[in-house]
């Protein structure tokens, strides 16, 4: 008998609950704030980049009052080994400015009010959402759409319709842990060039299927 996409979603989840029964933020963060700085700076960037170059910046500041004590050049200067420099160093001094004047310098715990902050998108709001503030939320990036496509679990030719294939087979209660799962299984196991799938515990049971046919 055909298992269906809710049947192969519940064996994947099995699966990565196997191998990662308790995923962790890879991003270093010590509140709402800082997550959403290091989530901002890992678009086209890896978390281990990430990692590294957070900590001079936030030793210079960590929270927005003394984010915009410097510069958008100085910012710049730190931030530049994460890419998308000019970009990321506008959007950090500008979303500190409106934290201060609109939010007492505290993060929002709103979609609408993160996606309205300067370089902060749907995906960014739905970590710090998810991840700090605990609300249901599945943020999707390129790498997680890529693992959703393999597997078959989406058509979706974008993130946006992956996210909500995504959230319709995944129970609102696993979102959080399913989507830290599924980024660390894809670094391990399924990654996007040279990979391996009769080693993959997941794609040699499912890729085998689809090639056979």
């Amino acid at each position: 008998m055909k298992m269906t996409k809710r049947e192969k979603t519940e064996d994947i989840l099995a699966i990565l609950d196997k191998l990662y029964p308790h995923p962790t933020v890879p991003l270093q963060h010590r509140d709402a704030y800082t997550l959403l700085i290091s989530v901002l700076l890992s678009a086209q960037c890896t978390d281990e980049r990430v990692n590294k170059v957070t900590p001079p910046l936030f030793r210079r500041a960590n929270n927005p009052y003394d984010m915009i004590k410097m510069s958008v050049e100085e910012i710049r200067e730190i931030i530049k080994p994460c890419g998308l420099s000019p970009m990321k160093s506008k959007g950090i001094y500008g979303l500190s400015k409106i934290l201060i004047e609109k939010y007492n310098g505290q993060v929002p715990n709103s979609f609408d009010a993160l996606e309205e902050l300067p370089a902060v998108g749907h995906k960014t709001a739905s970590v710090v959402m998810t991840q700090w503030f605990s609300q249901p939320a599945f943020p999707v990036d390129t790498h997680i759409h890529r693992l959703a496509y393999r597997w078959g679990l989406t058509n979706g030719k974008n993130v946006t319709q992956t996210e909500k294939d995504l959230k319709r087979l995944i129970p609102e209660s696993r979102w959080n842990k399913a989507h830290l799962q599924i980024i660390y299984f894809g670094r391990e196991y399924c990654p996007a060039r040279r990979h391996d799938w009769t080693m993959c515990p997941i794609c040699k049971k499912y890729l085998r299927k689809r090639l056979r046919k």
